[in-house]
């Protein structure tokens, strides 16, 4: 795989942008695409970013990445007489960086392989500022040989990498983080729920958290930074909750297991969505907890 290729970028929200604006600072061929084209022109003034069709990726650079909301989008790209599976060179690498369903993955990349195009899942956990300070982390499944030859690129973003098997491990994987850091968090706001009840500051539980076992990703950072303060940020939907958790019970039903936790979690979720809060932040569930918990579906 030639290193002078270009590499490209498809999709330009919340963690495509930091993407191609950190690739642009790192190299001087950075192909992008939006389906918005108020977006992508936009995104296009950063250093080194130039707007081109995905078809035009699939057949001049070396790698592109797919940061999409899901498979569904990833489908619309790949099929037709304009898409990338009738028009890629062969030796395309395809990182899938969503948070999909691993079985519409495969699928994907068994036709993708067809056509001489490696396509792996690669599921991240870091936000935008993991992207922005280099210190993303990549949860990967598919080829390990191409996984190698890529580093150079995925090290320009990441900071830890692991391969965890076959193609749809990654995705997999980020659904099993995503079911148990949704559940932590939930279990965190009823915790503060009853610390309220029983006449202790919030602030003070989160304190004693973060110094202590009861320690989460929901106690150092959610509740700090978007609901003590107010801020109401967590700049991620109660959708994505839904949708990650979803699936999540989806492959423990499939492997005949029982998550009961994570159905729990699914649970309160689905009460929310019920009350019209599916595109809402998900720090307000902590605002509307009681209500939401009081809740029939």
């Amino acid at each position: 795989m030639s290193k002078m290729r270009p590499v490209g970028v498809v999709g330009l929200g919340r963690m495509g942008e930091p993407l191609a604006i950190r690739l642009g600072k790192m190299r001087s061929d950075i192909y992008i695409w939006d389906v918005n084209p108020d977006i992508r022109n936009k995104v296009s003034k950063n250093k080194n970013l130039f707007i081109a069709e995905p078809i035009k990726m699939s057949q001049k650079c070396s790698v592109v990445f797919f940061v999409v909301p899901s498979s569904k989008e990833i489908k619309l790209i790949f099929n037709g007489k304009q898409g990338i599976l009738s028009n890629a060179r062969e030796g395309l690498v395809v990182f899938d960086l969503t948070t999909s369903d691993p079985t519409q993955t495969k699928k994907i990349a068994e036709k993708a392989s067809e056509k001489s195009i490696s396509y792996l899942d690669a599921a991240m956990s870091g936000g935008p500022s993991g992207i922005q300070e280099g210190k993303l982390t990549l949860m990967i499944g598919g080829d390990k040989k191409v996984l190698i030859k890529t580093k150079d690129v995925l090290s320009l973003f990441t900071d830890n990498i692991f391969h965890l098997g076959e193609i749809g491990s990654g995705q997999t994987m980020k659904l099993i983080h995503n079911m148990v850091l949704h559940t932590m968090f939930l279990a965190t706001c009823e915790g503060a729920r009853l610390a309220e009840r029983m006449g202790i500051n919030v602030k003070d539980m989160i304190d004693v958290f973060n110094v202590s076992t009861a320690f989460s990703y929901a106690s150092k950072h959610r509740f700090p930074n978007n609901i003590l303060s107010g801020k109401w940020n967590a700049l991620a939907r109660i959708y994505n909750m839904d949708k990650d958790v979803g699936l999540a019970i989806k492959l423990a039903k499939k492997n005949k297991l029982k998550a009961e936790l994570g159905e729990k979690t699914l649970e309160f979720i689905h009460k929310a969505v019920s009350r019209g809060m599916i595109e809402d932040d998900l720090s307000l569930l902590y605002r509307d907890f009681d209500d939401i918990q009081k809740m029939k579906i």
